[in-house]
């Protein structure tokens, strides 16, 4: 068996022990293809944000922002951006509140917080997404390889009742198979636990990412609501 290399090993290998590997298999593999297309789906919606906000902290007003960047192309913060640009022009006067007498409109900041909370959240959702797939290759990789590890000790035992001896013609397989299917488990485990604990972290910094976006709104919403020649909603629905 141990002249024979990995392929007559794994040929040599009981049913259970091939169907666990293959099945630790086909976990590995989807989860290697997860991890690196949200790696992509992560870097491009990095250098959009990045992109953008570099854009909406150097605008002046919200006419700015449309002028300089592509919104087709932008990334999560983008499309808070315009999102809530977009809920404001459409609602028009609904979403202005009267603050002082001399007739000085600003936006009704709970709208404006409601509305980026809710896209905030599509777009986390949207980074988040296959994201369970990685947590539950974490979580029941190990166990599936202890189901082979379990069954190549039960034939360790069985060949050595059969024998009559516990001679390492009898015990090896068994535990060959034991040890093969306690490295598929780790082996599949290990990568999907690394890459989830690191997108979350990606996640994080974009949902910061995203209430800067709010921040600044509110930086260019009062230039715009102190001219009563340029009403807000006039204002935002320009870059259109």
């Amino acid at each position: 068996m141990f002249q024979s290399g990995p392929m007559g090993i794994l040929v040599s290998l009981g049913l259970v022990s091939k169907v666990v590997l293959f099945v630790l298999l086909a976990f590995s593999v989807m989860s290697w293809a997860v991890i690196l297309h949200k790696w992509m789906a992560f870097r491009a919606a990095d250098v959009e944000d990045r992109r953008f906000m570099a854009v909406l902290t150097k605008a002046k007003d919200l006419d700015d922002v449309p002028r300089q960047s592509q919104r087709k192309a932008g990334g999560p913060c983008a499309q808070i951006y315009y999102g809530v640009t977009d809920r404001l022009s459409r609602r028009g006067g609904e979403v202005l509140d009267v603050l002082d007498g001399e007739g000085a409109s600003a936006i009704d900041r709970h709208v404006v917080e409601r509305t980026a909370a809710h896209l905030a959240q599509g777009q986390i959702a949207r980074l988040e997404s296959f994201l369970p797939f990685l947590a539950t290759t974490g979580n029941i990789s190990p166990f599936v390889g202890l189901l082979g590890t379990v069954m190549g000790i039960i034939d360790s035992f069985r060949e050595i009742g059969a024998q009559g001896t516990a001679s390492i013609s009898a015990v090896a397989p068994g535990v060959s198979e034991a040890l093969i299917a306690t490295a598929a488990g780790l082996f599949a485990a290990i990568p999907a636990v690394i890459a989830y604990n690191y997108f979350l972290t990606r996640i994080r910094r974009a949902a910061f990412r995203m209430d800067s976006v709010v921040v600044q709104l509110y930086a260019l919403f009062p230039a715009r609501g102190k001219s009563a020649s340029a009403p807000v909603e006039v204002a935002v629905g320009a870059k259109r």
